[in-house]
């Protein structure tokens, strides 16, 4: 993906270093490999990035390869944690019991003639495609495999990070009105939804710290098109009447790339939302 197409990385530039170390570990767990990409920022566009990417996998040493390979599951076996792998997998998905069975023997008879797994970067591909490529890779050499391994590797991280870069990010900030001061230990739930009629996943959910802040909110998935942000009010602030308003919902519309922050001002009778910056 060229960089004309892709959003650009001044999120993942402007990130704290801990919540950009964390975002790259879910693309590769080569920690060679993150810490090369965190020691580049910020990069100037989209393409230095993937650049970047691309020549931390071919420095990448025996060690921080196998710890790569550790973090991708056998073709047609995706772990149910690993929702990522599972949609690059999918071309497997639907097809027929036999070659499912056939590709669990190729699995095998790779890992034991290159003692890892047989890593191809599977998006796009299908059942039979990602097969043939198996059996065709047993032949290779120890040393042709690695360089091919070290390809499908830094195509995956290049469509991972890709695909970063064009995800929606969501913060809030809650703020009580009436005491004049951020609103403390306000539960915060994050949904995505598709469409004007789609179900709504529950991303995660996170409590307003000191500063009326949630300290990090998860990144909504490739595709969403809205989000909704559900505040707990009801037990804000402790000790007191319960509010007019105990939950408050929030829905807005996203696009791909694009950050939103949404606070919220909080009074016992009242609340209002806009979109931030």
């Amino acid at each position: 993906m060229s960089a004309s197409s892709t959003p650009g990385p001044a999120r993942f530039n402007a990130a704290a270093e801990s919540e950009a170390r964390a975002v790259l570990k879910e693309i590769c767990t080569s920690a060679a490999w993150v810490d090369e990409l965190l020691c580049g920022r910020p990069y100037p566009d989209a393409e230095a990035l993937l650049a970047a990417s691309d020549a931390a996998v071919a420095r990448l040493d025996e060690s921080g390869l196998a710890q790569a390979l550790a973090g991708h599951p056998p073709i047609g076996r995706p772990r149910p944690s690993d929702p990522v792998s599972a949609r690059e997998q999918r071309g497997m998905a639907g097809a027929p019991d036999a070659l499912k069975a056939e590709m669990l023997e190729l699995n095998l008879a790779y890992q034991e003639r290159f003692g890892q797994v047989f890593l191809i970067c599977a998006g796009g591909l299908g059942a039979e495609r990602l097969r043939d490529a198996a059996r065709e890779r047993l032949g290779n050499t120890p040393e042709r495999e690695r360089v091919v391994v070290k390809a499908e590797l830094a195509k995956i991280n290049r469509l991972r990070l890709a695909g970063l870069m064009a995800r929606a990010s969501v913060s809030t900030h809650v703020l009580d009105t009436a005491a004049g001061r951020p609103a403390a230990g306000v539960g915060v739930q994050l949904a995505a939804g598709e469409g004007e009629n789609g179900t709504w996943t529950v991303l995660g959910t996170a409590r307003t710290d000191v500063d009326g802040r949630c300290a990090r909110l998860p990144l909504p998935p490739q595709g969403t098109t809205r989000a909704r942000l559900v505040f707990e009010t009801g037990p804000y602030p402790s000790g007191k009447k319960a509010p007019f308003f105990p939950e408050i919902t929030v829905t807005f519309a996203v696009e791909a790339g694009e950050h939103y922050h949404v606070p919220l001002l909080l009074s016992p009778f009242g609340y209002s939302v806009y979109r931030g910056s």
